[in-house]
């Protein structure tokens, strides 16, 4: 069994961590630490796990960790990991981190959108965690960082066409809508119920910090910069992520080569599920791994739509960890994660 701990447990992706993992059949959960909930029990601050996990969350300690453990994942906001993961790789340690801290190459690109980086010299050696394009990497890594949910729903359909060279990278409009469960179990003004409910916004507007994450990955394989107009949403709704890509196909290109282009790339990936010219719907993900991907062409204005949807707190966040665990480890990596759709 691969002895698992949960640094950040009892925030929202770190509790669905804790979820996914109790079921894992090779994981044997050993440690969870949380800085506001140090000393209670794991199914006192979430109740629903009574019966699954009743570990005491404890107090941050690496020693302790690394004689209790074999790979870590840190469900702590950015700034947090990127000062303790060098003592956690230091002690031998495997470690998927969740936060923005380790998705970027480029130390000043994260630092321009973040705040300064105290651990620049690991940056190199990470790998980011897109687990259908990144496998054979994160096969062989001991730092993995986890790609954000808006990232993970964009880029899921468009990497295998901008690779294949099938669109125009003239335009790109991504148009996402999110549950408010990605802002975080904190409380904050912008995500209490009375400013939620009956209400539907769009923000941060052209400066989204997770639009550098993904024209970063997007230009590794147009091989050039790549401008990529991203509006985030926020809606009503407790988990999940719509998002919808505008975007031209190349001179000569039809729906059938878009189509076949997605297939090819994703053969044998057990999450991600090709819809055709089916509108994705967050309700047919809740709960699971599963990236649902539409397409179609809207041939008068010579537009391609690329549709996704995932649950921002699996895909986008904790079930997408353990696949890179799964991959790291040498697991099948549907291994815990074959979590069936709930129906309604």
């Amino acid at each position: 069994m691969i002895r698992v701990g949960i640094i950040g447990a009892s925030g929202y992706a770190g509790a669905e961590l804790v979820r996914i993992l109790a079921g894992h059949p090779q994981v044997s959960l050993a440690a969870l630490t949380c800085r506001q909930d140090a000393g209670q029990r794991f199914d006192q601050i979430y109740p629903a796990m009574t019966g699954w996990v009743d570990l005491m969350c404890e107090k941050y300690d690496a020693a302790k960790l690394a004689r209790s453990v074999d790979l870590v994942f840190t469900a702590l906001p950015h700034q947090l990991p990127m000062a303790i993961v060098p003592e956690l790789l230091d002690k031998g340690l495997k470690v998927i981190d969740l936060s923005a801290d380790f998705r970027f190459k480029d130390a000043l690109t994260y630092e321009a959108h973040y705040q300064p980086h105290s651990a620049k010299t690991l940056l190199a050696q990470a790998v980011y965690g897109l687990s259908e394009v990144y496998a054979e990497a994160i096969r062989n890594c001991t730092l993995v960082g986890n790609p954000g949910c808006y990232p993970t729903s964009v880029l899921l359909p468009l990497v295998p066409l901008i690779k294949e060279h099938l669109i125009d990278m003239g335009l790109l409009i991504a148009d996402a809508k999110s549950g408010v469960s990605g802002a975080g179990r904190g409380a904050s003004a912008a995500t209490h119920f009375c400013h939620v409910n009956e209400s539907f916004k769009a923000y941060k507007v052209g400066g989204h910090r997770h639009t550098p994450e993904m024209e970063a990955i997007l230009g590794e394989f147009a091989s050039s910069p790549v401008h990529l107009n991203f509006v985030p949403h926020l809606v009503p709704m407790i988990r999940g992520m719509q998002t919808t890509i505008y975007t031209q196909p190349r001179a000569g290109v039809d729906i059938r080569q878009i189509e076949e282009c997605l297939k090819t790339f994703y053969a044998g990936r057990p999450f991600v599920r090709l819809r055709g010219a089916t509108p994705p719907d967050t309700l047919n993900v809740k709960g699971t791994n599963y990236c649902d991907i539409g397409y179609t062409l809207d041939a008068r204005n010579n537009r391609l739509i690329l549709m996704s949807a995932i649950d921002n707190l699996v895909k986008g966040a904790a079930g997408q960890a353990v696949q890179n665990m799964n991959i790291m480890l040498g697991l099948d990596e549907s291994t815990g994660l074959r979590l069936p759709p709930l129906p309604i």
